[in-house]
C-alpha cells in the first residue's frame, strides 16, 4: 500500500494523463493541426476518451481483484468524472461546433437520428452520477448511492452503441469496444456467481 503522499503523487500524475488529450487537442485546434474537418476531430477524439475513460473506470474493480492492489479504487472517481468530462466536451461540440447552437436542429437530432438519441440518453445519465460523486453525496445518499452508481454499466453500453452506430463502414474499433465491455461486464458477473455459489 502506496503512503498518503506516494498516493497523491501518483493522484496528481494521474490528473494529468487524464487531461493530457484536452491539452493535446486544444494545441492541434489552434495550430490548425486537426486535418481538414476540425469539428469532426474535435468530436471524434472527445467522444473516444469519454468512451475509453468509462471502460478504464469500469476495469478498475476487476483489477484490484486481479492484483489486490486495494489503492486502485481511490482513482476510481477521478477516473469516472474524467469519462464525464469528455462526454460533456464531446456533446459541447457538438451543439456549438456543429450545429451552431440551432437548439430545433438538436431536438429533430435527437428524436430522428438513433445513435444521436442513444448518444444523448448516455451523457443525461452521467450527470447524476457526476453530481453525487462527493464524500458528503455519498454519506447522504447511503445505499441509495450505490444502487445510483450501477447506471455506469447502462452507460458504457450506449456509449459503445452510439459509437457502433455512429460508425458507418469500417466497424473494427466499435466492436473493439464492444468486446472489452463484454469481458469487464462478464468479470462482474463472474464474480457476483462465483460470491453467490460460495454463500449458498
Amino acid at each position: 500500500m502506496p503512503s498518503k503522499l506516494q498516493l497523491r503523487s501518483l493522484k496528481a500524475g494521474a490528473f494529468l494523463l487524464c487531461l493530457w488529450p484536452a491539452a493535446n487537442l486544444t494545441w492541434a485546434l489552434f495550430n490548425n493541426k486537426l486535418g481538414a474537418n476540425p469539428v469532426e476531430e474535435l468530436l471524434r477524439e472527445n467522444g473516444i476518451w469519454a468512451l475509453n475513460f468509462l471502460l478504464i473506470t469500469l476495469a478498475v474493480t476487476p483489477v484490484r481483484r486481479l492484483t489486490g492492489l486495494t489503492w486502485l479504487v481511490r482513482f476510481r472517481r477521478m477516473l469516472g468524472l474524467f469519462a464525464f468530462f469528455y462526454a460533456l466536451l464531446h456533446f459541447a461540440i457538438y451543439v456549438s461546433l456543429d450545429l451552431q447552437f440551432d437548439f430545433p436542429n438538436l431536438a429533430e437530432d435527437i428524436i430522428e437520428r438513433p445513435y444521436i438519441t442513444i448518444g444523448f440518453a448516455a451523457v443525461l445519465l452521467l450527470f447524476p452520477l457526476a453530481i453525487t460523486s462527493t464524500n458528503s453525496m455519498m454519506r447522504r445518499l447511503g445505499r441509495r448511492w450505490l444502487t445510483l452508481h450501477t447506471l455506469i454499466y447502462p452507460i458504457a453500453i450506449l456509449g459503445v452503441w452510439h459509437y457502433w452506430w455512429l460508425v458507418k463502414k469500417d466497424i473494427t474499433e466499435p466492436v473493439i469496444y464492444a468486446l472489452v465491455l463484454c469481458l469487464l461486464l462478464g468479470s462482474r458477473l463472474f464474480h457476483r456467481v462465483r460470491r453467490f455459489a460460495k454463500t449458498a
